[in-house]
């Protein structure tokens, strides 16, 4: 069965509810999301899901400053390159186990970018 593209809101939201649920597992990440950022999913999840559907699909649904929000956690606790590279590798194999098409290939590309200029950026 061929995998879907993230061409559509509910593929963009499911992929982001796949994401979080590994980011939020995973021993290295999930103390920052969870103890220092201390996120509301309830809040945080539908802002990442306007976020790439923005990227995505061209909606106007997201209008924050994604560096302020990064540089007030920087502050808290020093993001780490390998803080960025373990969210891009998580980013990457949720997309390839769920996804695949033009838009996935976006999305990782987008990923790859926003890691890199977000690590550049808190540098």
């Amino acid at each position: 069965m061929a995998k879907p593209d993230l061409d559509s809101r509910a593929h963009i939201e499911a992929f982001v509810d796949r994401f979080y649920a590994r980011l939020l597992a995973d021993p290295q990440l999930a103390p920052i999301f969870l103890d220092v950022a201390q996120i509301d999913l309830a809040v945080h999840l539908p802002h990442i899901k306007d976020y790439w559907c923005k990227l995505l699909l061209g909606e106007r649904g997201y209008n924050r400053h994604t560096m302020d929000i990064h540089r007030r956690l920087h502050r808290l606790r020093p993001l780490q390159p390998e803080d960025f590279q373990r969210w891009l590798a998580l980013f990457t194999a949720t997309v390839d186990a769920h996804y695949s098409g033009e838009r996935a290939s976006r999305a990782k590309q987008l990923a790859t970018t926003i890691a890199a200029n977000m690590q550049q950026g808190l540098g």
